[in-house]
């Protein structure tokens, strides 16, 4: 290739990392006029099912399980009680402790969540933030989590995660919750 081939290719790539690097991230207002709306202390209200996955950076599945959710609410306050079963037999249990305050925020606890988690639902998306403990092998590694919810219909409701360390993405969770 010619020096000057070389230099118009690597100005172009240079342009594309640019303007790639320009996208914003979406928002919860991104969603306002998307139906139908989801309100999660209506969603998450009696018995639910999610089937989900893990997958690495590649996009292997590393991981599939199931949870099995009791959700309760008294008010404002709701607890999310999740039994997980993964595919190699193993089993998990977190509660959650949410809390619904104005204009569609929320916040969360739970005792492998590092501080609060934050929630904004707007139209049919909910984003949650947080900081997960998460055991691997032995270890115990504190992990970012970028949580979005999609209610679909008033009994589906899709959700997709990216987890991240020191902002480096390590992979994602989908996971699809049927209302019962």
């Amino acid at each position: 290739m010619k020096p000057r081939h070389w230099i118009s290719a690597l100005l172009i790539a240079a342009a594309s990392v640019a303007l790639s690097g320009c996208a914003s991230a979406p928002v919860p207002s991104d969603y306002a006029a998307q139906t139908p709306v989801f309100d999660l202390k209506t969603y998450f209200n009696g018995n639910i099912t999610a089937y989900g996955v893990f997958t690495d950076r590649s996009g292997k599945v590393a991981r599939r399980f199931t949870v099995d959710m009791n959700c309760t609410w008294a008010g404002n306050d709701g607890v999310l009680d999740e039994n997980f079963t993964y595919s190699d037999g193993t089993k998990e249990r977190r509660v959650w402790r949410i809390k619904r305050g104005e204009n569609g925020k929320y916040t969360g606890t739970a005792d492998d969540v590092v501080g609060v988690a934050l929630g904004q639902a707007s139209g049919n998306a909910l984003q949650w933030g947080y900081t997960l403990r998460l055991p691997v092998d032995g270890s115990v590694y504190e992990v970012q989590f970028d949580d979005w919810m999609y209610l679909m219909s008033e009994r589906v409701l899709l959700n997709k995660a990216v987890m991240s360390k020191f902002g480096i993405r390590l992979g994602e969770v989908t996971l699809s919750f049927y209302k019962n």
